[in-house]
């Protein structure tokens, strides 16, 4: 059993149980290392790559899950075109049963709206 005042190192990190609903590209030649990124993820998935780019930087770098998609890196980032985010299609659900697909009467009209 932990202390109660322990805490969690930061390198450790539960994923999660959902799929990834977004995927990120981050150009390496684009990326100036900043960081900014990084730190505005709210689900934590960048960080600055060990390797250096050819400018000298630590760019940026996708872990490959947990994005959600949401875009907050886009706009954070100062540089132009150095990040792409990409919301994923979900999986489709089973659609509902042929009884409740049945429109009443008026309402094939009001479905064609």
């Amino acid at each position: 059993m932990a202390a109660p005042n322990s805490v969690r190192p930061t390198s450790v990190r539960p994923t999660s149980a959902r799929p990834a609903r977004g995927n990120v590209t981050i150009d390496v030649e684009e990326c100036k290392g900043c960081g900014l990124c990084v730190e505005s993820c709210p689900p934590k998935c960048l960080e600055l790559a060990p390797d250096l780019s050819s400018y000298g930087v630590h760019p940026a770098r996708y872990t490959g899950h947990d994005c959600t998609g949401c875009g907050i890196c886009f706009y954070c980032c100062p540089e132009p075109g150095a990040i792409v985010v990409y919301r994923l299609i979900p999986p489709l659900k089973p659609s509902a049963s042929p009884a409740k697909a049945q429109a009443k009467p008026g309402e094939e009209y009001a479905a064609a709206l």
